[in-house]
């Protein structure tokens, strides 16, 4: 009898319990990609998380490492604190668009602009997904919400905010990607993002940033399989793929 080879096996940074998020919600791939990342260069014993509030905020539950939960929006300055307490520790964020990008805009903006040394994953999905399906700074024009029932407009509105791009523009930041999930292709892409924005904190280079373009099948009313392709054929064309910045050892020596 021939023997199997195991080939695919659950991160040791990541615990067993069963994920909670929604059919079809790229959450559970992108936990996994961190874990792998976490693993591979043998983060766990001095790794701690920062979730706040929406659909990270049970990260604790997930992750075998310290988990600290912030106030909606406030996970870059209290990840700025412990960072500045135990600067030998690796300090990262989760949070998605309703977070960061609207009440957590001069959170980030000043972090990333002061260069601080953290790595933050940051969850696109166009809306507010835990707390009712809202319109957020991301939600696309003509994007149906609970709070833009007729469609987002622009002359109310305004547009939807390209987060990668801006803070790429801000002279402290050290890594800025945006990538996604929805295909094989992509996945392989995003692992090596978020493996890098790791990469640039363990080398003091200084703050990373990783944007992840994501699904959320329940408030955009949709199955998995409608939104992936929303993702791949509205989404991706507005919200480029790609690293927008990326800074070497010899710049910062």
């Amino acid at each position: 009898m021939t023997e199997l080879k195991k080939v695919f096996s659950r991160p040791k940074s990541l615990t067993d319990k069963p994920y909670h998020f929604c059919p079809g919600c790229n959450h559970g791939i992108i936990h996994r990609l961190v874990g792998e990342a976490l693993d591979q260069y043998d983060l766990v014993p001095r790794t701690t998380a920062v979730a706040s509030v929406g659909c990270s905020v049970f990260l604790y539950d997930y992750f075998a490492i310290d988990v600290l939960e912030a106030p909606h929006g406030r996970a870059p300055a209290v990840a700025t604190g412990v960072k500045r307490s135990l600067p030998n520790n690796i300090v990262f964020t989760y949070q998605g668009d309703g977070d960061l990008a609207s009440i957590g805009m001069s959170e980030i903006v000043h972090t990333a602009n002061r260069g601080e040394p953290i790595t933050v994953i940051f969850v696109n999905n166009t809306v507010y997904g835990m707390t009712g399906g809202q319109m957020a700074p991301t939600t696309m024009l003509g994007q149906k919400t609970t709070t833009s029932p007729y469609g987002r407009e622009y002359s109310n509105d305004g547009y939807p905010i390209r987060m990668a791009e801006m803070l790429a523009t801000l002279e402290g930041s050290a890594f800025v990607a945006r990538v996604a999930v929805n295909k094989p292709k992509n996945v392989i892409a995003a692992k090596k993002a978020i493996k890098k924005a790791f990469k640039m904190q363990i080398e003091d280079i200084g703050f990373s940033f990783v944007e992840v373009v994501s699904t959320c099948p329940t408030n955009w009313r949709m199955t998995p399989k409608e939104a992936a392709w929303r993702v791949e054929e509205e989404l991706l064309p507005y919200f480029p793929l790609g690293v927008f910045k990326e800074r070497t050892m010899s710049d910062v020596m």
